[in-house]
């Protein structure tokens, strides 16, 4: 069997591919699988490290507002069908998968128009404009988020699998965990994270947090600043006279790439929306406040917050709420801290949308799929 897995732009689109190139190799005797992508996302790195092949095409996203960059973008979408066309000719796929990202539009729409067997993965609960024109066209549409069904028109071919996430998030050791960062059991330990990016709102809040932390108090804290705000960040606290060198409450991290070993220790999250800390957040049973990016496409990631704080998983907080008045971070932690009751009952809530087998639904669907010739 021969697999070709597009996917692009963020870790948020690659790492499930990954994720279901695993589970196909792991249940598929004969398989090949290859993955397309761009020259300037994150797969360039991503791919090749999990080790797999990746294959480069031409695309660009389209701004919403007409200008000369439509047109280049117009042009770079030519293009990009043309390489897709030679992949594809070339590699004579048995199935083709589209994992998120502009680099799907082409390689999903050459694939249809080829009867090739295709499908889709959407990660998020409001479904890109990518996917919602590939849905027109590909044999079965995977969701995360139940709530994102209604989007699709195509009702029949659509089915839950979930995101799938890493085995580490659902069996991570809290035991372990805090003992790795120095933390004690009845320790009350916040983690908090704007993203590889940060996020100024988030970063803001938790300084003011830390700022106004009192000596002895059992509130612990790991904060995530992102690459390009840890300076600053840290010449701020300095500038209040904090040495947190010498702190063993307050952790302060530019970058983390074990997110299911420092989520292993939390009591609480305090992160974004994407699809991915979402799905990450409900595998560890962990409570959240959730403080969704503005600016995602669409809004996407205040409806993927929604469909966990809805159910009682978590709190939302508008970013434009947090900027205006920092303290209300300060203040939900601190009532949350004073009320385990309504902790526990927002980590199992957050843990009812946990699917641990995301990957394997996804395979059995392709599975049955590529059996029966038929995608409805």
């Amino acid at each position: 069997m021969r697999v070709l897995i597009a996917a692009g732009g963020t870790g948020g689109h690659i790492y499930p591919g990954i994720a279901i190139a695993k589970v196909i190799s792991e249940n598929e005797e004969d398989v090949q699988i290859k993955f397309v992508g761009t020259k300037k996302g994150m797969e360039r790195i991503i791919v090749p490290k999990a080790g797999y092949h990746l294959e480069t095409i031409r695309v660009k996203g389209f701004e919403r507002k007409i200008s000369m960059d439509t047109v280049r973008s117009l042009k770079e979408l030519f293009m990009g069908m043309l390489d897709a066309k030679r992949l594809i000719e070339n590699y004579n796929p048995d199935i083709v998968i589209g994992m998120g990202g502009y680099v799907c539009g082409p390689v999903l729409l050459l694939a249809s128009r080829k009867k090739i067997p295709t499908m889709i993965h959407e990660q998020n609960a409001f479904p890109g404009a990518t996917n919602k024109l590939l849905s027109r066209f590909v044999d079965k549409i995977a969701i995360s988020f139940s709530e994102a069904k209604k989007y699709f028109g195509n009702e029949n071919k659509v089915f839950l699998s979930g995101n799938p996430v890493r085995k580490e998030f659902f069996n991570s050791d809290r035991k372990e965990a805090r003992e790795k960062l120095g933390f004690g059991e009845d320790d009350f330990v916040v983690v908090s994270s704007g993203g590889s990016l940060g996020a100024a709102s988030i970063n803001n809040a938790m300084l003011k947090l830390i700022k106004e932390r009192e000596k002895g108090d059992r509130l612990k804290v790991v904060h995530i600043t992102g690459k390009a705000n840890y300076e600053d960040f840290m010449d701020s606290l300095r500038e209040a006279g904090l040495d947190i060198g010498l702190d063993k409450n307050v952790r302060i991290l530019e970058y983390c790439d074990k997110m299911h070993e420092v989520y292993a220790c939390a009591d609480l999250v305090v992160s974004r929306a994407g699809a991915m800390s979402v799905a990450e957040l409900a595998a560890g049973r962990i409570p959240s406040i959730l403080v969704p990016y503005p600016y995602a496409t669409d809004n996407h990631q205040e409806y993927n917050a929604r469909s966990i704080t809805d159910e009682g998983g978590g709190i939302l907080i508008l970013d434009s709420d947090l900027k205006h008045d920092p303290e209300i971070l300060k203040n939900t932690i601190y009532s949350l801290i004073e009320d385990p009751e309504k902790l526990s009952d927002m980590g199992l809530a957050a843990s009812k949308k946990a699917m641990p087998e995301a990957d394997i639904i996804f395979y059995r669907e392709m599975k049955k799929m590529l059996e029966t010739g038929d995608g409805n």
